[in-house]
């Protein structure tokens, strides 16, 4: 069952223009992880620049697809909603459910990751980091649940907050450049030769970095003109990261000394308290803390979507698919949380912390088969004739499709057989749903009654 713009939120009670998609996108796609990527980049000199080309290309050509598809069908539930246009209700939910628990398990690396930034001004926090991350979890539960427009407005600011290291670190990359040219590279190390190898290399470890500019087309219930909004926000989020990327990380990989860039855990920190004084590490910490709150709250607003349009079309328990008067998924979003929570907490376990680390690697990987599923289904929907079709998008797909292929295979095996093992955990789920009494099918939009 298909449902169009007009079955959604009417557009006076959108909460999400263009500046909030934006912060989405971006704000999902800069988490805390980036601001340790210099340090691994640093080894590899100018191959970490060619890497971070490839990477970027390949997100684009993904990201105009995405955009494609969302202006082609303005629905929420994104990669749910493609696939399942393109190929039906099973591969549809088969995406939608491994995507699902994608974020789940990234929200809960996520809100840990957070804890540890902040142990740097409350070490107590390093004790026990389930409880204070929970603590931020059920917040900003909280507030998407009760307030969606205010959740996307928190996301703009944190969104804000998070640059001002990078872009710090972009205005001093451009002054050391302009004092002293190539010498202060040099100065930094030994040249490391060029090659295909260390390019494969350094565009696997930044291709984390660039997950989630499909953010904006998740939500599109909360859009306002999600056919226009959601394409714009998608390309120039997408282009805006990937700039910032390549000019602040392979600039402090290539500026910082080499032996010191390799050994730090905060290289931006590192690199700008080097020109500009003390207390850059705890500065550094604080937007890195800022930075992983700030991807939480943006993933947190997405988790309901998913097991909402999934609700709607009858493949999860109709229960889920009521909404507040606002329209916020709170019973999506309270179950998602739950399970969330489930996972933050075996963390508590010294032998569960490799696990929540893998469980990470996996949520990247189940990204990915969203990636490929979507461009397959944009190609198949042009083919069909119901998705306007170019020579541009026809590339973009086979570009995208080869690029997720690529980094499918540069995860290992043991992610990509447990991202097939997830999607497997979801057959009962779609099998007991398609096989229900007749009659019992979800309503295409249920409101629950004000209290």
């Amino acid at each position: 069952m298909r449902h169009s713009d007009a079955m959604g939120l009417p557009s006076s009670r959108r909460a999400f223009g263009f500046w909030i998609c934006l912060a989405l996108v971006v704000g999902n796609m800069i988490g805390s992880g980036v601001f340790a990527l210099p340090s691994e980049l640093a080894r590899y000199g100018w191959n970490a620049a060619l890497g971070w080309l490839v990477t970027i290309a390949g997100s684009l050509c993904l990201a105009f697809v995405f955009a494609r598809l969302a202006r082609g069908f303005p629905e929420a539930g994104g990669p749910y909603a493609y696939c399942r246009e393109a190929f039906g209700p099973g591969p549809g939910f088969a995406v939608a459910w491994s995507y699902w628990i994608s974020i789940l398990c990234a929200n809960a690396a996520i809100a840990l990751t957070a804890i540890s930034y902040l142990s740097h001004f409350v070490p107590a926090l390093a004790a026990a980091p389930s409880l204070p991350a929970l603590a931020f979890l059920w917040a900003l539960t909280a507030l998407s649940c009760l307030n969606v427009r205010g959740a996307g407005k928190v996301q703009v600011a944190t969104t804000l907050l998070k640059l001002l290291p990078l872009f710090a670190a972009i205005i001093l990359i451009c002054l050391i450049l302009a004092r002293s040219g190539t010498a202060a590279v040099a100065a930094a190390g030994p040249p490391v030769p060029i090659g295909l190898g260390a390019i494969s290399s350094t565009a696997a470890l930044t291709l984390w970095a660039m997950v989630g500019f499909e953010s904006a087309t998740i939500p599109a219930e909360h859009v306002r003109d999600p056919a226009s909004v959601i394409p714009r926000a998608t390309m120039a989020g997408t282009l805006l990261t990937g700039l910032i990327y390549l000019i602040a990380c392979t600039g402090v990989a290539l500026l910082l000394p080499r032996a010191m860039a390799i050994r730090s855990n905060a290289p931006f920190a590192d690199f700008i308290g080097l020109h500009w004084g003390a207390g850059a590490a705890s500065l550094g910490a604080l937007f890195a803390a800022i930075g992983a709150l700030g991807a939480l709250n943006g993933w947190v607003l997405l988790q309901g979507e998913l097991p909402l349009a999934l609700a709607k079309d009858g493949a999860f328990p109709r229960w889920l698919a009521k909404v507040s008067p606002s329209g916020a998924p709170v019973r999506a979003q309270l179950v998602s949380s739950a399970i969330v929570s489930l996972l933050v907490l075996a963390n508590q376990s010294p032998r569960m912390v490799s696990l929540i680390l893998f469980m990470a690697l996996v949520s990247t990987t189940a990204t990915l088969v969203a990636y490929l599923a979507c461009s397959l289904a944009a190609l198949w929907l042009q083919r069909s004739g119901r998705l306007k079709g170019s020579p541009i998008l026809v590339a973009a797909c086979l570009l995208g499709f080869a690029y997720s292929a690529w980094a499918v295979y540069g995860v290992g095996w043991k992610p990509a057989a447990w991202g097939l093992a997830l999607m497997a955990v979801g057959l009962p789920v779609y099998l007991t749903m398609r096989w229900r009494p007749e009659g019992e099918t979800a309503p295409a939009s249920v409101e629950d009654e004000p209290q």
